[in-house]
């Protein structure tokens, strides 16, 4: 069977000169798969975005042959372990079998009241996934992604905001050949081909499931019937210590994606940032706009969360599906170093519950990816692409 054909590999190189450095870490990946790959990816972590573009263009050279696309980063993922904020390349080379792949570069046009994203691949029934990267400074993500379905369909979209260490400006995307300061690339996955998404959100529920009774825009004016703030107050107030500082560094609120569930648990929420208090109104702001008759749970983040959830979401989801030949790892850049301490924790998670796979990506200022079937852009996420080709049960 064709899917059998599918191989996959990674590399990863450190170094000063980047272009060089590019051209070991995509040698490494093509190496091992015999110099024939169908699909490459790469991610450029550089000071100078003259340079990244340099690497990425070298890095493109050398799969000719190949579908390539790449961006610049503030850390990169491969060899099972993440680089962050030092000159660095990591890579990715897949051979699919008869998988049939489309890449593509997108750009907004705008208007007085609305944008237009233009460069968007045809549909097709076979369509499976398109890899998505983006630019966050010039291209709309989070309404773009949001709005998907109205232009795409049902179509899984998994990837993330390229950055650069210069910030605004210093983004580079790479698509066959091509180098862009701006919009959004990335590669349409059809045809004979496996694949499967996995987003790890990392957050734990405090409190009881309320139900949205009072809302304005992003504001939650109610919560069963309640003002939001006192009753975000009460749940505080039950909490231990070690949760009250979780609450005090960054709390969360999650939106629950099955609103006829018998209960809410971990993992059924989408999750969005708390990001103040109206205390006039007693309201409580959040990263989202809700409606009324919404169900909605307050949520905490911590490392050990975080560990717990990638690691049991990773396990499932190796369970289901048998042999997993390869992945991409889309990873915030909150996470790594910041969170758990080391910049290796996703990676090695990853070979952990999924076996030593060709596996790479980059750390990323917002990660693309499927919950309970609609794209959202998230924070704090490890989103996967998985490709696989056993039966499930590891058979």
């Amino acid at each position: 069977m064709a899917l059998m054909t599918s191989r996959f590999a990674d590399g990863l190189a450190v170094g000063a000169d980047l272009a060089e450095v590019a051209e070991r870490a995509v040698g490494q990946a093509l190496s091992r798969l015999g110099d024939q790959a169908d699909l490459v990816c790469f991610f450029i972590c550089g000071d100078d975005p003259d340079d990244v573009a340099r690497a990425g263009e070298r890095a493109m050279r050398l799969a000719p042959d190949a579908h390539v696309i790449g961006c610049s980063a503030t850390g990169v993922i491969g060899d099972g372990q993440g680089v962050e904020l030092a000159p660095s390349v990591s890579a990715w080379a897949a051979t699919l079998g008869e998988a049939r792949l489309t890449t593509f570069a997108l750009e907004t046009l705008t208007t007085e009241d609305k944008f237009v994203v233009v460069g968007l691949p045809e549909r097709s029934p076979d369509d499976h996934v398109a890899i998505l990267l983006t630019d966050p400074y010039s291209f709309p993500t989070d309404a773009f992604v949001e709005r998907s379905v109205d232009v795409l369909g049902d179509l899984p979209l998994i990837g993330g905001m390229a950055n650069g260490l210069q910030g605004r400006g210093s983004v580079r995307l790479f698509a066959d050949g091509e180098v862009y300061t701006e919009g959004a690339i990335g590669v349409l996955l059809s045809g004979d081909i496996r694949v499967s998404t996995v987003v790890s959100q990392g957050c734990r529920p405090i409190g009881p499931t309320m139900v949205v009774t009072g809302a304005e825009e992003n504001l939650l004016l109610e919560l069963a019937g309640q003002p939001a703030l006192a009753r975000l107050e009460d749940i505080v107030s039950d909490l231990d210590e070690d949760d009250r500082e979780l609450v005090a560094s960054g709390l969360q609120i999650g939106l629950a994606m099955d609103e006829y569930a018998d209960r809410h648990e971990r993992g059924d929420f989408l999750i969005r940032g708390v990001i103040g208090i109206d205390p006039e109104r007693e309201a409580v702001a959040i990263g989202d706009v809700v409606e009324v008759g919404r169900t909605v749970r307050f949520q905490v983040r911590d490392a050990a969360t975080a560990d717990e959830d990638l690691y049991d979401m990773l396990d499932a989801h190796r369970e289901e599906l048998g042999r997993v030949d390869g992945a991409l790892l889309f990873s915030c850049n909150g996470r790594g170093s910041a969170m758990f301490g080391t910049a290796d924790h996703d990676p090695v998670a990853l070979r952990d519950t999924l076996g030593p796979v060709g596996m790479a990506g980059f750390f990323a200022a917002g990660e693309v990816g499927p919950v309970s079937g609609h794209n959202h852009v998230h924070g704090f996420t490890a989103s996967v692409l998985v490709f696989s080709s056993g039966a499930a049960g590891g058979e």
